[in-house]
This record gives C-alpha cells, sequence and structure tokens, in this order.
C-alpha cells in the first residue's frame, strides 16, 4: 500500500512514483504467485510543508493528522496485512503516520517496503 505523495510532488513529478512502485511490486509478487494488491487506502487530508528542510520531530508534527485511510477501504484493511511502500525514508516520520491511520482503521501493518534511505556515513 503506497504511502501518499503530496498532491504538489506528484503534479513536480509529473507521476506518482510510490503508487508506481507500489504497483511493480504487486505485479511481481503475483507473477511469484503470492496475492498481493497495491490499494490506495490512504490519502492526504490536508496539504503539508516541503519536508526537505524538517528535523524529525518537525516531519511528524507536520503529517500528523495529515494521513487517513479511505473509508471504502476499510473493508480490505479488515481482510488482509498490509505492507506499507514509499519511495524514500528518511526519519520515518511518513511510514509511523500511514501505520497509525491504517490502525486506526483497523488496518494490520505487518511491514514497509522502501527504495532508499539515508546515508549515515561516508564509509557505508
Amino acid at each position: 500500500m503506497p504511502v501518499p505523495s503530496a498532491r504538489r510532488a506528484v503534479a513536480q513529478r509529473g507521476h506518482d512514483a510510490t503508487a508506481r512502485i507500489a504497483r511493480a511490486a504487486a505485479r511481481e509478487l503475483r507473477r511469484r504467485g503470492v496475492p498481493a494488491r497495491a490499494a490506495a487506502a490512504l490519502r492526504q487530508r490536508r496539504p503539508v510543508a516541503d519536508q526537505a528542510e524538517l528535523g524529525a520531530d518537525g516531519r511528524l508534527a507536520n503529517l500528523s493528522g495529515a494521513i487517513a485511510a479511505v473509508g471504502s477501504a476499510v473493508p480490505l484493511l479488515a481482510a488482509a496485512p498490509v505492507v506499507l511502500v514509499d519511495d524514500l525514508m528518511t526519519t520515518g516520520a511518513s511510514l509511523a503516520v500511514a501505520a497509525g491511520a491504517l490502525a486506526a482503521a483497523g488496518g494490520r501493518v505487518v511491514g514497509a517496503a522502501v527504495v532508499a534511505g539515508p546515508h549515515d556515513s561516508p564509509n557505508d
């Protein structure tokens, strides 16, 4: 299940990268015989600030209450465990807020898949 991107970011990129990643992953899992679906069960309820200059606490405050489960997704959330998908994990705030929104709607998050994360050390 993709973590929703800000409308502004989708417009700037010309596509929703996270949704595309989730759909591609679900297709590959189904090809291998694993039942999977990339459902757009989350949405942004309000605009959020650009997070590029925010630290962990600022990102969490910025996203708090901004992501919610789509009402029509509640039966799907009750039927199967969820793996969140995000294109980039910096502090984990987006994943934490998305997981909280899913839990509030009765979903069970069992993991997260991200494409990239922070580079902690020049020796990594």
